[in-house]
């Protein structure tokens, strides 16, 4: 059975709210350059190495770069944080 590593990247902004970034399956299209239109069906971007690597942004499981793969950005903003101006 194979070690499944999914790459959830965090941000943070100096406003009170983090990002989180999920890759999702794999969009490439393998039959462009013949015209047509074939994807291979990798449900999920999974790092082929070690964070900070040149492996990190391959997927192990269908061999194309991170890029390829649907991008999830999910903002969460953290309660108490935000300022408001009182006059």
């Amino acid at each position: 059975m194979k070690k499944r590593q999914v790459v959830v990247k965090k941000t943070s902004s100096s406003r009170g709210s983090s990002a989180r970034v999920r890759y999702g399956e794999c969009q490439k299209n393998h039959a462009a350059n013949i015209g047509g239109y074939a994807v291979d069906g990798c449900r999920e971007f999974m790092a082929g190495g070690e964070e900070g690597t040149n492996a990190a942004v391959s997927c192990a499981a269908c061999g194309c770069h991170r890029s390829f793969h649907r991008r999830e950005v999910n903002e969460v903003v953290r309660e108490g944080s935000a300022t408001s101006d009182h006059v």
